[in-house]
């Protein structure tokens, strides 16, 4: 018997499934519940060794930096690059933030496959060593060591069309969006602000400006949809929209997926001193423009129904990383890619004289028995402990609880 396509919810049901639905997937995994849980990362940041870690440069930091928010890129030319591909809490901040988080990201990845514990502290050994390679001018030549897990993601990326995007992304390959399980109807004030809103032309812009697109082709809005994503973002505005690029829908090039997503304030501490936008939709494209640029020049920001927000257009080549099983060997080599990433986003807004200084900070106080610093180890200690503790904590309150 075919099975019935669950009922969308009521706008005013959606935030009590939308949490649930963020409970679930935080339960599924220690990982799951550290990549979920922002905020709890923060929470330990005030206090705890807050102190006694490096002052680094006032730079753009993703805020978030977990390894599920890495990945392949698509540029307006079609290049592919891995970089970071989720900008939410991105402020002008301490770098250190988010070589902390990737580390507790990969520490969890770890744990999560079986590794024994000594493989977690030769993975720290490789953050540190990735992030130091992303200060050598010469560094794109240790892509050649790319582990097997980037290759595998780079190599799908790379052959990706638009009907793998459209089938993956709102399982469906004709120029509309499946309403069900993922993706709710609009309400009327909804449609009638999303139709507007692509109207303006610095907005239909990001649509005709891919390669091999009309600069003057007519935009138009086909369809769209309330769309149930994500993990931490869930409860916030997000919405699906596909468009016609040039009123031809007969090849996939006209067709454009639009992801529209709630900006809220940041989590993440921003320096003391930085000067940000003060709309949390140009924060993000801003920072996305410093650490991500092929996906910042596919941005904008605006404001929807009174509330902030940015707009990207999702491209068959965005991906993101999936580790879910991990060998030794993989595992290390892993985290010095990842971590040569991350150090590639930070040091392209330092000068010479910055990237050296920081450099030298972070090979400070390393012990005899770990080629990492001693703040980095006891970070990543404290924050396993703690978020491990959450987690089961986050089963006991919501896993067992029956679904309605």
């Amino acid at each position: 018997m075919i099975k019935k396509a669950p009922k969308p919810p009521r706008p005013e049901d959606r935030q009590v499934i939308l949490q649930e639905n963020r409970n679930r997937k935080m339960a599924r995994s220690a990982h799951a519940y550290v990549r979920g849980n922002t905020n709890k990362f923060y929470e330990w940041l005030d206090g705890s060794l807050s102190h006694s870690l490096p002052e680094g440069p006032a730079i753009w930091i993703c805020g978030d930096c977990h390894i599920g928010n890495l990945g392949p890129i698509a540029n307006i030319q079609g290049k592919i690059d891995i970089q970071i591909r989720d900008l939410d809490q991105t402020v002008i901040g301490n770098p250190v933030h988010d070589l902390i988080r990737l580390g507790l990201s990969l520490s969890m990845a770890a744990r999560g496959s079986d590794l024994p514990g000594v493989i977690t502290a030769q993975m720290m050994e490789q953050l540190m060593l990735g992030y130091a390679d992303a200060f050598d001018e010469e560094s794109d030549k240790v892509a050649l060591a790319t582990p097997a897990t980037i290759k595998m993601t780079m190599r799908k990326a790379g052959k990706r069309t638009w009907k793998a995007l459209a089938k993956e992304r709102i399982a469906d390959t004709t120029p509309r969006i499946p309403l069900g399980k993922c993706f709710w109807p609009l309400t009327i004030e909804e449609s009638r602000a999303i139709n507007a809103l692509f109207e303006k032309q610095t907005i239909s812009h990001l649509a005709t400006s891919l390669k091999g697109r009309d600069e003057n082709a007519t935009v138009k809005v086909l369809d769209g949809a309330y769309w149930l994503k994500g993990c931490s973002s869930l409860g916030r505005l997000r919405y699906a929209v596909l468009l016609d690029v040039g009123n031809n829908t007969s090849s996939g090039r006209d067709l454009c997926l639009i992801d529209i997503k709630e900006a809220i304030v940041a989590a993440a501490p921003r320096h003391a001193e930085a000067s940000m936008p003060r709309e949390p939709g140009d924060r993000v494209v801003e920072g996305a423009r410093h650490l991500s640029p092929y996906l910042g020049e596919r941005m904008v920001a605006a404001r929807l129904l009174d509330r902030s927000i940015f707009i990207r257009e999702l491209l068959p080549q965005d991906m993101k990383i999936e580790v879910k099983q991990l060998t030794e060997e993989e595992a290390k080599k892993v985290a010095r890619y990842l971590a040569m990433v991350l150090g590639k986003a930070h040091v392209r807004q330092m000068d010479a004289p910055t990237r050296k200084e920081w450099l030298k900070d972070l090979q400070r106080n390393r012990s005899k028995a770990l080629d990492a610093p001693s703040w980095l180890w006891s970070s990543i200690v404290e924050l396993v402990k703690s978020h491990e503790g959450g987690y089961l904590e986050h089963c006991r309150k919501f896993a067992l609880r029956p679904t309605t």
